[in-house]
């Protein structure tokens, strides 16, 4: 599990400049049963494109590099 934590993490940090662009940030939470529960910083937070950015964005991209992902959820 620590591994696939350490997996999660990496490939976060790869994403993470991007929506820094755009005056946000992501953290990881947890991971449980395939789910990565991330939370949504700065501009994120609010925005209106936070679905848009969680599920074509940054699910699409975990779950094509991490196994064993299936499912990315914010979390307050």
């Amino acid at each position: 599990m620590e591994t696939k934590i350490k997996e999660i993490k990496k490939v976060l940090d790869k994403i993470r400049p991007y929506i820094q662009r755009d005056g946000g940030d992501v953290e990881f939470v947890s991971y449980e049963n395939g789910c990565v529960s991330v939370k949504m910083l700065g501009a994120c937070n609010d925005c209106l494109m936070q679905e848009d950015t969680i599920k074509d964005g940054v699910e699409m991209i975990l779950c094509e590099e991490v196994e064993g992902v299936k499912e990315v959820k914010v979390v307050g």
